[in-house]
């Protein structure tokens, strides 16, 4: 059994909860946080009796970015180390983003620059309605280069143009409103509210939630060609073809529950 520093990982009828446990420095992130996280998701991702991920975090904050600590000891770094050290946390990330399982950001509170990749980098977003929001890189200098891929996603271009640049600190609301945060709740109701959409995602076949995430992932973006087509159809043929399809499927047709649910 690993010996968490930075998190915090619980088991609960097939939904895993990996919590950032750094409360004190409102769970900014530092190279043991990174590697814990890379780590956890991978190890999870891999895990056949998980259904789901809740990425949470321990006391008011939910991540207020990188550790000023760790970014001090930075300044010393050469080119090289500070490449190895940022692709680090650019492979978190892409874990994180690529894990075959659901993933739900439960925010219930700040979240600021690194903070919203790791909130990004999920599939499904709740947050606390008081919850505060801020890509603050360029007050010191810096950029929001590793997280850019999965925020841009996430809030969209035109967002990404003006918070980038600005480092305003914006709402909860206005973070549901760009598409950053797929709900909103209050701190009373936030773990109602999560329970209620891993419900959902856990009633359904796990083959074919994998799949579906892959094929978001997969298909945004691209061109409606041949290949676009022959690609979707390969998908959905082998989906039909699998135990779990044909199950769903016959349950649906017999009237009866379907294997995965117990």
């Amino acid at each position: 059994m690993i010996n968490w520093q930075s998190i915090d990982i619980t088991m609960h009828e097939r939904v895993a909860t990996v919590t950032l446990d750094r409360p004190d420095v409102r769970n900014a992130f530092n190279d043991a946080t990174i590697a814990e996280l890379t780590l956890a998701f991978d190890e999870l991702g891999r895990d056949e009796d998980v259904r789901a991920i809740i990425l949470a975090a321990n006391g008011p904050a939910f991540c207020a970015g990188a550790d000023l600590h760790w970014m001090k000891a930075m300044a010393a770094y050469s080119d090289s180390e500070n490449y190895d050290d940022a692709l680090k946390l650019a492979t978190m990330l892409r874990t994180i983003y690529r894990c075959p399982l659901p993933v739900v950001a439960k925010i219930q509170g700040d979240c600021y620059a690194g903070g919203m990749g790791l909130v990004a980098a999920c599939d499904i977003a709740v947050a606390a309605d008081g919850a505060q929001f801020c890509l603050s890189e360029v007050k010191l200098g810096l950029i929001p280069a590793t997280i850019s891929p999965y925020v841009i996603r996430a809030m969209g271009e035109p967002a990404a143009r003006r918070y980038f640049l600005t480092a305003e600190r914006f709402t909860a609301q206005q973070a549901q409103r760009i598409g950053f945060v797929h709900e909103l709740a209050a701190p009373a109701d936030l773990d109602a509210r999560v329970a209620v959409i891993i419900k959902a995602l856990v009633a359904n076949s796990p083959n074919a939630v994998r799949q579906a995430k892959a094929l978001v992932r997969d298909m945004a973006g691209r061109p409606i060609d041949d290949a676009l087509l022959a690609d979707s159809a390969r998908r959905i043929a082998a989906v039909r073809a699998s135990a779990e399809g044909r199950d769903g499927v016959a349950s649906f047709l017999e009237k009866r529950k379907p294997s995965w649910i117990d």
